[in-house]
């Protein structure tokens, strides 16, 4: 299946000009995650959006997160957050992204799930 890069090439310039959102380490935000190569996971629909799990925020502007699938997925490269509607985070695909990328929040983890996943990505890398 090919992949439509050109309309995502046209949405990021869109990003690129919004203002950034607050956010803070923890939440789950709808993120515009885009058009990746390969088996790089992909945004979804208009905004190429997914769902991500802000594991740290380096500044205002940009922060460290895992993508999440509602897929049930096990093994060392996942984690299933139990405390939010069941869905997976995808360890493997951990990222850098800048918070112009954020749409909308859509919850928080707790800070023990939190250090969980961050202790699973500890003992990958």
């Amino acid at each position: 299946m090919e992949k439509d890069f050109d309309t995502w090439n046209n949405k990021k310039k869109e990003i690129s000009e919004r203002k950034r959102i607050y956010f803070y380490k923890g939440e789950i935000w709808f993120t515009s995650i885009g058009k990746n190569i390969g088996d790089e996971e992909d945004g979804k629909n208009e905004n190429f959006e997914r769902p991500v799990l802000i594991l740290r925020k380096f500044n205002n502007n940009i922060f460290l997160c895992v993508p999440l699938t509602s897929q049930k997925k096990e093994g060392e490269y996942y984690h299933r957050l139990l405390s939010f509607k069941d869905s997976t985070a995808i360890l493997s695909q951990i990222r850098l992204l800048d918070s112009k990328r954020l749409l909308r929040c859509l919850g928080k983890v707790s800070a023990s799930e939190l250090c969980e996943v961050k202790n699973k990505i500890s003992r990958l890398v």
